[in-house]
C-alpha cells in the first residue's frame, strides 16, 4: 500500500517545513530536492504548448518564471513566513522592486523608514523618483512622524525592522494599522531576523521582503531575494510582472538557499546567543560609547523586540570612543573577523558602515540615520567567541 503523501504543512512546526515544505519528488524518486538546470520545459504537443501560454495556467513554461526548483524554494519560504505566496527573485534589491512595481505607480507616494540599508535610501530618493514615485523618509521611532507624512496619494509604508545597522525597531503592528487606515499597504524587509525570529505578515504586513544572500544561505555563497504575501498582491500581480520584466533566481542559487532553509533555526538562534553575548561584553568596555542589540536591557525597545522577535539576531553595533582614523584603525588591527560588507554569515563580518554599506549617503542623511564615524557594525557568526573576543581586543588595543 503506498504511503499517503503530505500536501498541507500549516500544522507542522517552523524547523519541520524548514526541511520538507514544498518539495514534490520526481519520478527518480529522489531523496534531496533536484536542480532543474533547464531554460525551458518541452511540451507534448501543439495544443499543450498554446495551454501553457494562457494567463491562468499551472506548470513549467520558462525558467524566467516557473522552474521546479525555484517553486520549491517559493513554497517552503511562503509556509514558514506564513504567507500565500512567493516569488524569489535574482537579489534582495530586486525583490525591493518586484514589490514596488507590484504595489505602486506613477504619482504615488511612499513614507519609508529613515534607518533602512544605504541602497535602499538611493533606491527610494533617486531611482523611484525618476518614475513619478515620490518618497518621505522618517524617524522609525516616530510613528506622529509617519502619521504627519501622509498624504492622499501615499500608497506604501517601507520598514526595515531591526534597522541596518543601529537596530532600531518598528512596531509592525500599530504601523500596520496606521497604513490601512489610510489605503496603504505595509512592506517590512525582515531580512535581519528571517521567519525563524519574526512573521511581520503575523502581526500585520501585508508584504515581506527578503535578502536571501544573508541568514537564509548563510554561508556567503549565492545572490537572491524573495517577496513573500497574499495570492493577488504577490501570487497574481507581482507574478505577472515576474513573468514579462523577469529578474529571476536561479535554480542552483534556490537549490542552495533550500539547503540553507534546512539549517536556518539552528544558525539564527546559535548566532543570537553568540551576538547577545558579545553585545554584554561590548557594553561593559570602556573604551564604547554604545552598543547596539534588541537583545541588551538597555536597548530603549526591549519590550517592543520582546513582543515581535524570539531572539535578538545577529547583529551588534558599537561606538567607540575615537574618531575617523581611530575607527579604521580598530578594524585594520583585528584579523580572524572578516572584513566586508555582507553579513549574515558562519564567518563573523566586521563593517564600517559610514564608509561602505551607507557610503553613498550624503552626510546629512547618514547624520540623520546616526551612521556616526566611530560606528562599527559586526555581523556575528559561528565561531567561538573566545576567538571572536580575542581578536576585539586587538583593535582595543590599538586604541591605546
Amino acid at each position: 500500500m503506498p504511503r499517503k503523501k503530505i500536501t498541507d504543512w500549516s500544522n507542522f512546526q517552523d524547523e519541520t517545513r524548514a526541511i520538507r515544505a514544498g518539495h514534490v519528488r520526481g519520478p527518480e524518486n529522489e531523496h534531496s530536492e533536484a536542480i532543474f538546470a533547464t531554460s525551458s520545459f518541452i511540451f507534448e504537443d501543439a495544443e499543450m504548448a498554446a495551454a501553457k501560454f494562457e494567463p491562468d495556467s499551472k506548470g513549467n513554461v520558462y525558467s524566467r518564471f516557473t522552474n521546479p526548483t525555484v517553486r520549491t524554494f517559493q513554497d517552503r519560504l511562503a509556509s514558514l513566513d506564513g504567507g500565500e505566496a512567493c516569488i524569489a527573485t535574482a537579489s534582495g534589491m530586486s525583490a525591493i522592486l518586484l514589490a514596488c512595481m507590484g504595489l505602486l505607480k506613477a504619482g504615488d507616494h511612499v513614507i519609508c523608514s529613515r534607518s533602512v540599508f544605504g541602497s535602499i535610501s538611493i533606491f527610494f530618493s533617486k531611482i523611484m523618483s525618476r518614475f513619478g514615485i515620490d518618497t518621505d523618509f522618517v524617524s522609525p521611532l516616530d510613528l506622529e512622524g509617519w502619521q504627519q507624512a501622509i498624504k492622499p496619494n501615499t500608497r506604501m509604508f517601507f520598514a526595515e525592522t531591526p534597522s541596518n545597522p543601529l537596530q532600531e525597531l518598528i512596531d509592525i503592528q500599530e504601523l500596520s494599522q496606521l497604513a490601512h487606515r489610510n489605503n496603504s499597504v505595509l512592506v517590512v524587509d525582515n531580512g535581519f531576523c528571517t521567519p525563524v525570529l519574526q512573521k511581520p505578515l503575523s502581526l500585520g504586513a501585508d508584504v515581506v521582503v527578503y535578502t536571501a544572500t544573508k541568514y537564509i544561505d548563510g554561508q556567503g555563497r549565492c545572490v537572491g531575494g524573495a517577496v513573500v504575501g497574499d495570492q493577488k498582491r504577490v501570487g497574481d500581480e507581482m507574478f505577472s510582472i515576474m513573468r514579462t520584466v523577469g529578474p529571476a533566481m536561479s535554480p542552483f542559487n534556490a537549490w542552495v538557499f533550500l539547503k540553507g532553509l534546512e539549517t536556518l533555526s539552528l544558525r539564527m538562534n546559535a548566532i543570537s546567543v553568540r551576538a547577545l553575548e558579545l553585545a554584554g561584553w561590548l557594553e561593559a568596555r570602556a573604551e564604547v560609547e554604545k552598543v547596539f542589540h534588541t537583545g541588551l536591557d538597555s536597548h530603549p525597545q526591549r519590550e517592543l523586540a520582546k513582543k515581535q522577535q524570539k531572539a535578538g539576531g545577529g547583529i551588534v553595533s558599537f561606538r567607540i570612543k575615537g574618531n575617523k582614523e581611530q575607527t579604521w584603525n580598530f578594524i585594520d588591527h583585528t584579523q580572524l573577523m572578516s572584513l566586508s560588507a555582507n553579513l549574515g554569515d558562519a564567518k563573523t563580518i566586521i563593517t564600517h558602515p559610514a564608509t561602505t554599506t551607507h557610503g553613498r549617503l550624503t552626510q546629512q542623511e547618514r547624520d540623520e540615520s546616526g551612521i556616526t564615524d566611530n560606528l562599527i557594525r559586526i555581523a556575528v557568526g559561528l565561531e567561538d567567541l573566545i576567538d571572536l573576543k580575542a581578536d576585539l581586543e586587538k583593535g582595543f588595543a590599538s586604541l591605546k
